[in-house]
């Protein structure tokens, strides 16, 4: 009896075993087989979206046969945490494999398209951008402001049900013009009562998803420039004039405004640098417009003589050393720029009619430049500008 019982049990295991290996083939040939797509079809992947989501639209759009297999194939390759957002072309045939790799590795959305709500210093406008077949890019197709009426390609994009959002902020952005900006985005939700801090909010690229809620947005710019101006900080040069961090993030923003070319902002730091060391005033004029507009809005003219001589808290003719605050949002090369500028002993600079500027030692040399730059200017206006077709 013992000893068919044993028999038996080895017979059963034996079975369990082949079924087992058998199992384990068909599943690897399953992984790797080409699928059953005949036509390439846009998969997009939300941000935060599970695997389980994931697997379950595949299958529905026909790109896999089996979403468990799918799922079991991609934990069994430690991918399943790995899911990259984003609108990614699957191409006919693809193994699961293949879409595995593709959703989990790259994070460059192929296909589809995506809105991008630019906040820029003199507007806030919405891009519809569209992969490029040819160049696998993404290309500018419309462009409209957000209370303008929506182009009939962005109901389309709307329409189809799928397609990333972000929110891209520039550099030297008041914190008013983020946070009136940000309210006039329908995808966001959640109103933000109060303005941040000026200087407080990262300029960059975020990732946004319809229903966001523009607090938590706020948040993420917040902690990414506390972050960037605690690196620079903890990298930052011997010998500078700060009593604190807030005070570069300050005459970081200054720097910001003065200049839009990364290569010059260490040079243009270093001018501030030497006048406060020497204690000159900064007289720069970008300070002297937020004293004016409290950074709400662009001011859209020159400044007259008599704003110049005006005191404001703001205003660096009038007041000796840095503002109370800073003038608008710098990025981190501005950043970086004052924590660790050039070494130089200039103590100005004009521009020069290249987009950059000219940098002098002596008031002497400044003089010189500031009539070359009158001139160009006066160049400038004197000659005609060109008719379309000419």
């Amino acid at each position: 009896m013992w000893k068919s019982l044993a028999s038996n049990f080895l017979t059963l295991t034996i079975i369990l075993l082949v079924a087992l290996s058998g199992a384990i083939y068909w599943g690897q040939r399953m992984w790797v087989t080409p699928g059953p797509l005949a036509d390439a079809v846009c998969v997009s992947v939300p941000r935060g979206a599970t695997l389980w989501t994931v697997s379950d639209r595949l299958e529905a759009d026909g790109a896999i046969a089996d979403a468990r297999m799918f799922r079991l194939g991609t934990e069994y390759m430690d991918r399943a945490d790995k899911l990259k957002a984003g609108n990614f072309l699957v191409p006919p045939g693809a193994s699961m494999d293949d879409i595995s790799v593709l959703l989990t590795a790259s994070g460059q959305s192929t296909c589809g398209a995506e809105v991008n709500y630019r906040i820029g210093v003199n507007l806030a406008e919405l891009q519809l951008r569209e992969i490029d077949p040819a160049t696998g890019r993404y290309e500018v197709t419309e462009e409209f402001l957000p209370e303008a009426p929506k182009p009939a390609a962005y109901q389309r994009f709307l329409d189809q049900g799928f397609g990333s959002y972000r929110v891209t902020v520039a550099e030297g952005v008041t914190a008013w013009q983020i946070w009136s900006s940000l309210a006039k985005f329908d995808v966001l939700t959640g109103e933000v009562e109060k303005i941040p801090a000026e200087g407080s909010l990262s300029p960059g690229s975020y990732d946004v998803a319809p229903g966001d809620d523009r607090n938590a947005l706020i948040a993420q710019m917040t902690d990414r420039q506390a972050r960037v101006l605690a690196e620079a900080w903890a990298a930052r040069a011997e010998g500078l004039p700060f009593a604190s961090p807030e005070e570069a993030l300050t005459l970081a923003s200054i720097v910001e405004k003065e200049t839009g070319i990364a290569e010059e902002r260490p040079m243009v730091a270093s001018v501030f640098l030497n006048r406060l060391e020497q204690g000159m005033r900064l007289q720069t004029d970008p300070t002297v417009i937020y004293g004016i507009t409290e950074g709400k809005g662009i001011l859209g003219r020159g400044l007259r003589a008599s704003e110049l001589q005006r005191y404001t808290p703001y205003n660096t003719y009038a007041i000796d050393g840095l503002p109370p605050g800073p003038i608008a949002n710098p990025g981190p090369d501005s950043i970086r720029a004052v924590l660790n500028p050039a070494q130089s002993e200039f103590l100005y600079f004009v521009a020069d009619g290249s987009g950059g500027h000219a940098f002098a030692t002596t008031l002497a040399e400044h003089n010189a430049n500031v009539r070359r730059w009158r001139e160009i200017e006066r160049t400038r206006a004197q000659t005609p500008t060109p008719t379309p077709g000419q």
